[in-house]
Parts: C-alpha cells; structure tokens; sequence
C-alpha cells in the first residue's frame, strides 16, 4: 500500500485540489483509494460531504479527532476502519463511469487543532526513556493504524495542513511519498526549502529514537520525496509564462524532482467543484476547457503511477 502525503508549507497552493482529483481519477481507473484530511480546516471533508451532513453523521464520532480521541493510555479504542466513509456522489459517479476502484474518505474536523494540543502535552515522561517511548508511541499512531488496513486500500493520500504540528508529523512518519503541490512563486518555493529540512530531522530524529531506545515494535521509516507538482500556471500561446518558469527551475536546484505535468490556473471550475461534490476529473463536460484540465490531470496521474510503480 502506498501512502502519500500531501504538504506544501505555503497555503493556497491547491493541495485539496490536488488530492481530490488525483485520489478521484486513480479510483477511476479501478485503485482502491483512501483519502485523509488532517487538515482542520476540513477543506478535502467539504469537498466530497456537504457541511451540513458532516455536523449531522459525522462530526460526533466518524472523524480523525474521533480516532485520535478514543487512545487511552495507548489502548486503541476505535479502529481506523471504523470511522471511514464512503462519499455517495463519487461513489455513484465511478459506478456509473463503470470504474472498477473505490474512493473512501476519512473526515477532519475543526477542532482538531485541540488533539494537537493533548499529544504534545503527552510527549511528555518522568524518564528520558519514558519520553522515548511516548515519542515513538505519539508519532506512529497512524502509521499503526494504517496496518491495520493495508490490504484493503492500494493507495492513501494524506491531505496535510500547512504547518508541522504532530498531527502532521503523524502523517509524516505512516508514509511511504511526499507530495509537494506549490505555486510557481516566491513564497511557495521558499516553503518548498523549509518543508524539507524539517521533513528530514523529522525521519532522523525518530529513527534515532527507534534504533537507540530499545522498543519493540517499532521499526526506522524512509520515505522518499515523489517530487513537486506545479499548480496554478498562468499560460501563454499553450505554455507557462517565462517568469513562472524561474520558480520552477529554482524548486529543481533544490534537489527535487518537478513533474513534467502542471494544473493550469482556473479558479471558476476548480472552486465549483466542491460544491457539487465531485471533482473536476470526474464532471461530464464537453466544453473545450473541461477537456484541456482533464488532460492536464490525467497527464499528471499517468506520471505519478510510472513514478509510484502503481
């Protein structure tokens, strides 16, 4: 099971936009998907579960804040699976496309910000190897819950926040990918820079943990950076403007790898999309600029299965 995190340090960069119709056309194309919002902001919940059905049937138990609420002393007292939902409008979509996948989603909630605050509060220990071992226990909880249902789902895309709380560093820790969507500007490839070097004492200070605090079940993680994708592009005569271009080439120099894919610009149909509940890769429409996006993400996906082996 590969599992993705999606994280850019710079907001409005269109990482829900991403993972919604990047986890949408892999269903389509017969992957089981299973989608996370970590985000508080519940921007990727919204997007499939209208805000009035989210307070309604989920908001109660069937959310991450839920999941992460019910450890007690450590002992899991909901699982994972239990708070996984099926968005109906995908769902009959994909049938009716004749798709083979599925898509689930597992909801946020505008409080999670709180369940940052209790774990950072339990980071802590009498003893450095109580601290040690509530480090380990804190950060790979849902690296541990993912286990438990890694042979259901080929693929699970994360939807970070734009910080590095633990919530995120959770989410850091259970992957296997970093996705990075930015902007072709300034500050989005300055986050680009420090998303990195916190992502790399991140792996390292745990790893560190695992191999010299002598605890039993826990093993040292090594995700890789898949790349970053570029969204947002202003074209001229079918290509980038030449000033986006200097951005791109400056998120290269930084060692990682670009897509060749890009998302153009289209604040109109992107911003729609989650009122309907479906994503743009998914909406019947026949007009010129429906067909050049859908293009330019299934562009992007076929890239991203060669990168993944998927």
């Amino acid at each position: 099971m590969h599992i993705i995190s999606v994280m850019n340090y710079k907001g409005g960069v269109g990482k829900t936009t991403i993972t919604a119709n990047l986890g949408a056309e892999l269903a389509r194309r017969g992957k089981k998907v299973l989608l996370i919002d970590i985000d508080p902001q519940t921007n990727l919940t919204f997007s499939f579960v209208p805000p009035e059905k989210w307070a309604r049937k989920y908001a109660e138990s069937k959310t991450l804040k839920s999941w992460f609420q019910s450890f007690d002393e450590d002992k899991q007292l909901i699982r994972l699976k239990d708070v996984i939902i099926t968005p109906e409008k995908v769902e009959k979509k994909l049938k009716n496309l004749g798709a083979q996948g599925r898509l689930d989603l597992i909801c946020s909630h505008l409080n999670l910000i709180n369940i940052d605050l209790d774990l950072a509060v339990r980071l802590g220990g009498s003893s450095l190897q109580e601290k040690k071992i509530n480090y380990l226990h804190i950060h790979g909880r849902l690296q541990k819950g993912l286990k438990e249902i890694e042979n259901e789902y080929d693929i699970v895309l994360i939807d970070c926040p734009n910080n590095f709380n633990i919530v995120t560093r959770t989410a850091i820790i259970a992957c296997t990918h970093l996705l990075i969507p930015a902007k072709p500007d300034y500050l989005s490839t300055i986050g680009i820079d420090y998303l990195i070097k916190n992502y790399n004492e991140l792996i390292r200070d745990y790893n560190d943990y695992v191999r010299f605090g002598n605890i039993s079940n826990y093993r040292p993680v090594s995700p890789s950076i898949s790349g970053a994708i570029f969204n947002m592009i202003q074209l001229y005569n079918g290509k980038p403007i030449g000033t986006l271009l200097n951005y791109i080439e400056k998120t290269r120099k930084l060692g990682i790898n670009v897509f060749k894919s890009y998302l153009r610009e289209n604040k109109n149909i992107f911003s729609d999309a989650p009122y309907y509940g479906v994503p743009v890769i998914l909406k019947n429409d026949n007009s010129k600029i429906y067909g050049s996006i859908s293009e330019e993400i299934e562009n992007f996906v076929n890239e991203f299965e060669d990168r993944l082996g998927v």
